[in-house]
């Protein structure tokens, strides 16, 4: 059974960084293409990045782009979600999610198979 685990999230003030890890353990990191989610309150969950098995190919929602970066040391069996210049609509609950099938970036959450527990990032203004 694959488990995964987020830490790294916390309050910041609008402008400043953060930087979520997903530590993965149960699979050989390697063989999982993993995809960041938020979700923030009263809103859907909403994809956010994705990161092929190998770390190669990365994918993000417009939102993001040229803020939030995802990559991957599979030697620590660990991802990363490197977080800059947030703003309070990123506010929310960070979820890191595992599949083992093809790499599918814009798959959407109902194609993963296996969730974190979620860090809560909150932005103030």
């Amino acid at each position: 059974q694959v488990q995964l685990v987020e830490s790294g999230g916390g309050l910041v003030q609008a402008g400043g960084s953060l930087r979520l890890s997903c530590a993965t353990s149960g699979r050989t990191s390697s063989s999982l293409h993993m995809g960041w989610f938020r979700q923030a309150p009263g809103k859907e969950r909403e994809f956010v990045a994705a990161i092929s098995s190998s770390g190669l190919s990365t994918y993000y929602v417009d939102s993001v782009k040229g803020r939030f970066t995802t990559s991957r040391d599979n030697a620590k069996n660990t991802v990363y979600l490197q977080m800059n210049s947030l703003k309070p609509e990123d506010t929310a609950i960070y979820y890191c999610a595992a599949r083992g099938s093809s790499w599918s970036p814009s798959a959407p959450a109902s194609g993963y198979d296996y969730w974190g527990q979620g860090t809560q990032v909150t932005v103030s203004s």
